[in-house]
């Protein structure tokens, strides 16, 4: 390599470092430290390593890049906007304003390049995971002579913080299980966390855990250009374990006082401090944001060479596609959105006219989905059994045997959630993912990242009341309800019988703009009995009317799942109207209208469900009855459970007929 090669990539990468101390320091905010620390990785890794194009971000056959550490997004940013992205200098200025296109964390959908919402640390580990996985199993199904357009392989950079969390063992684990020999990190070993030292609470040996989880790991001084380009190049060669590069950095690199600091990770360099890193580093001190025409040029070729070498792709995906037709066919098929009118038919007839537990309902129903959808693909965290999540006759996906479309996440929700977000950016595979209600909580930030993305993850979440019965209130959600009809863009569905069930999943499958979350019973329910002029596609806007008494109250029951059937019986003994609204959210979404007609405002509202939901109040006002859970359940048979607090049809009656009285 001439000194003129080095020279100019020494400029390049001083250049990634100035533009992220310039950004933060502009916006009075920000993280500095970790990306003058990783600008030769980073650096690396998109100029030398990563096969991408500017010119199309979203080419399917693109390596993908994870920044898991997302509060160093500055680093990203200034690498999108040198490689060439449709990301402007001015964009970079703007960094953490409102509306800008650069915000504090990456976030997918805002900024050309950026492949996920990262931030929560952790998760973007796990969402590489289900990235690297999704390619290996639509592979295993597309591949035709060496070639499928989704082969791809990603990498990605993660901190102390990121190995830190729990998210990154269940996930980690799961990467070496499956060998995802596809998947490579650079850990930015910089020693330095928040609050000072990582020896404050961090001195585990990571090389020895990553080794125990399967995977490679090679070690290397993050500055030295070429011994990370090494430890790249042999990573990416690696077939059959996923691989970390331990890659020693110094945090504020350049920075006379604050390198190697905890005062370099959360904080901009002030400008005494950011001139002293300029003149050590032999760079300008005026303008801001300064790019030298060289190292412009230096990526305006590399940025050239990308562009040919995607057009290469896109000539070997057209012979792909003439030779293959029926691989073709079954991608074309895997990337196109079901349409709820073309599903509710189908499904409805899969789950039957019999009264059964929701949770069985959904399995039948789920045996019809995957055959009609080919992307559709999950699993349980160890509880299929319970959750009848498993797909019949279909086989498991295991290392070195990835055509299945079963998947064993073992008990890690965390990592199920997180994967699920990285299966669906794939562009090609719909995740569901199955659990316990109650342990929800235990995926709750990734479900809350897939709301905030768009993205159309499906969770299976049966047990979900107090009639889980014996096993407690440790297994029995009574909050869980409320806590996730709160997440922005996340639909609930509560179904109460065969109908409501098949029609819960339409809304699931062919909602590909959030996450949607299926509420099942463990309990047999029975089939409700609708009123004449029933539509089924009725099912799909979230509640309907299911008994129409006449008398002189203008009262109106709401409930949902088990509920509804003993609130449809107490209505029509006190002569009023009940309503079964499966999702709280579809409802809301209705035009005012048809809610007002559902629900007119002069009418009293009373509410039953076996939650702890205040949210009801919305809808009964402060002069409604919520028949709903105010602790916890109790350790008992769910008959007598009923009794205890008050769902058995007969107290649902009198608590609304006392009501009804106080007009």
């Amino acid at each position: 390599m001439s000194k003129q090669t080095i020279d100019i990539e020494q400029r390049a990468v001083h250049c990634i470092r100035m533009l992220a101390a310039d950004g933060v320091e502009q916006a009075n905010s920000g993280h500095p430290g970790m990306p003058m620390g990783m600008a030769d990785c980073a650096y690396l890794l998109y100029h030398k390593m990563m096969r991408h194009d500017p010119a199309q971000p979203d080419w399917p056959g693109r390596d993908r890049f994870i920044l898991s550490a997302g509060h160093g997004s500055m680093l990203l940013y200034a690498m999108l906007h040198l490689s060439g992205y449709d990301l402007s200098l001015d964009d970079l200025k703007a960094f953490r304003q409102l509306d800008s296109r650069t915000p504090g964390h990456p976030e997918l959908g805002h900024t050309p390049g950026v492949e996920t919402t990262t931030g929560p640390l952790g998760q973007g580990l796990g969402n590489a995971v289900g990235l690297a996985l999704a390619s290996r199993m639509l592979n295993a199904r597309l591949e035709d002579e060496g070639f499928s357009p989704a082969d791809f392989r990603v990498f990605g950079i993660v901190g102390d913080g990121d190995l830190m969390e729990g998210l990154s063992s269940e996930v980690a684990s799961l990467a070496g299980h499956w060998k995802l020999g596809n998947l490579n990190f650079i850990y930015d070993d910089n020693r330095i966390s928040i609050e000072g030292s990582t020896e404050l609470a961090f001195t585990e040996n990571v090389v020895k855990r990553f080794e125990a989880y399967g995977w490679q790991v090679l070690e290397v001084d993050a500055h030295d250009r070429k011994a990370v380009l090494a430890a790249l190049e042999k990573a990416a060669n690696e077939n059959d374990r996923p691989s970390l590069i331990k890659a020693s950095s110094h945090i504020g690199f350049g920075s006379p006082l604050r390198q190697d600091t905890a005062a370099a990770h959360g904080s901009p360099l002030g400008p005494d401090e950011l001139k002293a890193t300029k003149e050590n580093l032999g760079w300008p001190t005026e303008p801001a944001f300064f790019i030298p025409d060289e190292v412009q040029a230096h990526f305006a070729e590399r940025a050239e060479s990308l562009g040919s070498l995607r057009a290469d792709w896109q000539e070997k995906y057209e012979a792909w596609r003439e030779r293959a037709p029926e691989k073709a066919q079954l991608w074309d098929a895997m990337q196109s959105k079901p349409l709820a009118k073309e599903l509710l038919g189908p499904l409805m007839e899969a789950a039957g006219p019999d009264a059964a537990a929701t949770r069985a309902l959904s399995g039948k129903v789920l045996q019809k989905a995957a055959a009609l959808l080919p992307a559709l693909v999950g699993g349980s965290a160890d509880l299929s059994p319970s959750n009848k999540t498993e797909l019949k006759d279909l086989p498991a996906v295991q290392a070195g045997s990835y055509e299945g479309r079963n998947l064993h996440f073992g008990v890690r929700e965390h990592a199920m959630g997180s994967i699920m977000n990285g299966m669906i950016l794939s562009g090609g595979l719909i995740p569901y993912g199955g659990t316990f209600m109650v342990f929800a909580d235990y995926m709750r930030p990734a479900m809350r990242l897939a709301a905030l993305m768009n993205l159309g993850c499906i969770y299976v979440l049966t047990h979900d009341s107090i009639f889980v019965g014996e096993d407690g209130p440790t297994h029995q959600p009574v909050e869980h309800l409320a806590s996730l009809r709160c997440i922005p863009n996340l639909v609930v569905l509560r179904p109460a019988d065969p109908a409501e069930t098949a029609a819960a999943w339409t809304v699931a499958l062919s909602r590909r703009d959030g996450p949607t979350a299926l509420v099942l019973t463990r309990q047999k329910l029975p089939v409700l009995k609708r009123p004449d002029g029933f539509k089924p596609e009725d099912l799909l806007d979230g509640a309907y009317t299911l008994v129409e008494e006449q008398s002189e109250h203008k009262a109106v029951v709401v409930a949902t799942g088990s509920e509804v059937a003993p609130a449809a019986a107490a209505a029509r003994k006190l002569g009023i109207r009940a309503l079964s609204m499966p999702s709280l959210e579809l409802f809301l979404a209705q035009p005012e209208a048809k809610r007002k007609a559902l629900l007119p405002p002069d009418w009293k509202v009373a509410v039953v469900e076996t939650s702890r939901d205040p949210g009801w109040h919305r809808l009964a006002g402060p002069d409604g009855l919520i028949i709903g859970m105010e602790g916890f359940g109790a350790s008992a048979p769910a008959s007598e459970l009923a009794k205890q607090f008050g769902f058995t049809d007969s107290a649902i009656e009198q608590k609304l007929e006392d009501w009804l009285k106080k007009e």
